[in-house]
């Protein structure tokens, strides 16, 4: 996939302004095995912390399933 504009929270967060959709994946998930934040006792849940916060504003936990839904307003639409 092709890099594409993305959010200031997302740009900050991952550290380019354009990012492939799958990039930012595994941005995110790199990030969250480094720093350890699925839950123990319930690997598919993901566990926020302040870092994540930004990207995934208002939520303390995420299903690992909503990872890919809650990341798609922060690509930039262009015309």
């Amino acid at each position: 996939m092709r890099p594409v504009p993305v959010s200031d929270a997302l740009r900050k967060f991952g550290g380019a302004a354009h990012i492939s959709r799958s990039g930012v994946l595994k941005i995110v998930w790199d990030y969250i095995k480094a720093k350890d934040l699925q839950n123990p006792l319930n690997k598919r849940e993901i566990i926020c912390d302040e870092k994540l916060k930004t990207i995934f504003p208002g939520r303390d936990t995420v299903h690992m399933m909503e990872v890919t839904k809650l990341l798609s307003p922060h690509f930039v639409k262009t015309i």
